[in-house]
């Protein structure tokens, strides 16, 4: 199982704070998708999608990879699997 410190917890319940960044994740979930997949249905420009996949990127929540001209992006589990697990603790197990 992943350990994860508290500020590496912060940077990830921040990034699952926006409403956006959790549809990226859940887009995520059928499998890797290009940048421009992800942000196709999202109103808003490129440059600012791209804020939200940096901030999902330093969470540790996603990876992404270039090949040619095209940026991929993936979901990396182990840290969305153990906030979901810190989530669902209950006070006296923290």
């Amino acid at each position: 199982m992943v350990n994860l410190n508290d500020d590496a917890l912060d940077s990830i319940f921040s990034a699952l704070a926006d409403s956006t960044r959790r549809q990226v994740l859940a887009d995520l979930e059928q499998g890797s998708a290009s940048v421009s997949e992800l942000a196709r249905p999202h109103a808003m420009s490129l440059p600012a999608f791209m804020k939200h996949l940096r901030v999902l990127e330093d969470a540790g929540l996603i990876g992404r990879a270039k090949d040619g001209r095209v940026v991929s992006c993936t979901l990396s589990p182990e840290p969305v699997s153990y906030t979901h697990l810190r989530a669902h603790e209950t006070p006296e197990h923290l």
